[in-house]
């Protein structure tokens, strides 16, 4: 019998496919499940249950007349709430937006469900995904499933909260400096922050410019990704900064690993600190992940660029571009530190910006001197695992203070400065039994290659626990 709260997305839209698993009795078990324990992890803000099941119906009628249900047929799957679900607000958590009902998919989300997939609800995520925690004003805490103390990170943080708790199988995210990794890591998720541009971010409501944000996946196995980036990548036309279709499955690629890799490991790029036990069990992954792949790791000696303050500035810089006309007649319904930063954005000038981008392009070439050599480069995916629900972010590391309030998350967004495509894997549990990350960073436009070595690493150490029932508080 098929596990309906935790089997991989795959094999539920199998069975879907096959006519073993009504899609109609998959939906109404995960609703049951939402109602039951989505007031304990507070992941999802907002639900479309008699559409969701009216959809669920209808495929299933589609499935009885012989016609082809689509890859992901019937999987319930989540919209983080910075990205539009037609009916529903996206709110970026935060309460000016708190009305703000979109009226069309995202491309995204609709091209999920072109595949067969059925959006259930919005996903809870930090205001304009602005910190590593999910918390806001509008919708409050979401926690995470292993300790509901803690977080489940951010700013995907709603939709890793609502997969490793089994309420949904899949659920959209992005990353901006993390926020896919982030989450992933801290619930023992996979996650992937692609090629800038892979999966198309339109239509926009706002012309971005700084292209740190990617859209990509949260799931369960690596095979469940391979899956979500079948359905969604190539290019749309009202996104300029999308890219091209690859031209191949990244599903039929999966056990396509080539031979004779050249990897390399860092445990602090440089600058970052790292506890002792996260320490512990990525090097104990690194060390499983060259046994099952029988190649040598080497121990990376290069200091990159710390682009943290860099990264931060030019993000507050945009986000003030963008809110500026709500401003001040919103002011006092912002959060404080929300605020604060857009604030500060705006006081950035054209020579503070000039200085920020050189520290990028350092960071760039250095990056690339480093893939000339390596095909793969493995890091923590985080110093920490999961800190308070509540937050802050940690501000220590070891008894020992961070040279930066951005270190707490000091693996992350350097690849968001340069757009190279990156991804974690579960590396073990902490001595609070809370999940550590592995990061896997590629050459740009190799999620293939991510994908592949993940799926090899996954044979020998198998996402296979997770927490039935939200876990203490």
């Amino acid at each position: 019998m098929i596990d309906l709260a935790f089997a991989p997305a795959h094999v539920l839209a199998a069975a879907v496919r096959r006519r073993e698993l009504s899609p109609v009795a998959l939906m109404e078990a995960t609703l049951d499940r939402i109602e039951r324990l989505n007031p304990t992890l507070n992941a999802f803000v907002a639900l479309r249950a008699k559409d969701a099941l009216d959809e669920a119906r209808a495929l299933g009628d589609r499935i009885a007349r012989g016609e082809d249900p689509g890859p992901l047929a019937g999987l319930p799957f989540g919209v983080k709430d910075l990205e539009d679900l037609a009916g529903l607000p996206t709110t970026h958590g935060s309460v000016p937006f708190r009305a703000d009902v979109a009226r069309d998919d995202s491309t995204q989300v609709a091209r999920l469900r072109r595949a067969g997939a059925i959006p259930v609800g919005k996903t809870n995520t930090p205001e304009f995904g602005y910190t590593a925690f999910t918390k806001n004003r509008l919708f409050g805490i979401t926690r995470n499933p292993w300790n509901l103390e803690r977080t489940p990170g951010g700013s995907s943080g709603g939709s890793s909260a609502a997969i490793a708790g089994g309420l949904v199988p899949l659920a959209t995210g992005s990353d901006g400096g993390g926020s896919v990794r982030i989450p992933a890591s801290y619930t023992g998720l996979f996650g992937l922050k692609p090629t800038f541009g892979r999966i198309p971010r339109g239509p926009f409501r706002f012309r971005d410019w700084i292209d740190t944000v990617s859209y990509g996946p949260m799931t369960r196995s690596v095979t469940d990704a391979a899956h979500f980036l079948d359905a969604v990548v190539g290019q749309d036309p009202r996104d300029p900064d999308s890219l091209p279709h690859p031209g191949y499955s990244y599903v039929a690629r999966l056990d396509e690993l080539p031979r004779g890799l050249r990897i390399a490991y860092s445990g602090t790029l440089g600058y970052a600190r790292v506890e002792a036990d996260v320490r512990r069990e990525t090097e104990a992954a690194v060390a499983a992940l060259g046994k099952a792949l029988d190649r040598p790791i080497d121990e990376l000696s290069d200091r990159l660029t710390d682009v943290g303050v860099a990264w931060g500035a030019i993000n507050c810089f945009q986000m003030h571009a963008e809110l500026e006309p709500l401003l001040e007649k919103h002011r006092d319904e912002w959060g404080h530190s929300f605020v604060a930063g857009v604030d500060f954005g705006a006081r950035i000038t054209a020579r503070e910006m000039g200085d920020y981008q050189r520290q990028r392009l350092r960071l760039i070439d250095e990056v690339a001197g480093i893939f000339a050599r390596y095909d793969l480069l493995l890091t923590p995916t985080l110093p920490t695992t999961a800190f308070p629900a509540k937050g802050p972010l940690p501000t220590s590391v070891g008894g020992e203070r961070l040279a930066s309030p951005i270190h707490a998350v000091a693996f992350t967004y350097p690849f968001n400065m340069t757009g190279h495509p990156a991804a974690t894997v579960r590396a073990g549990f902490s001595d609070e039994g809370l999940p550590v990350g592995l990061q896997l960073v590629a050459e740009r436009g190799r999620e293939d290659l991510l994908l592949q070595v993940a799926r090899a690493y996954e044979r020998v150490q198998p996402f296979d626990e997770w927490p039935r029932e939200p876990r203490g508080g």
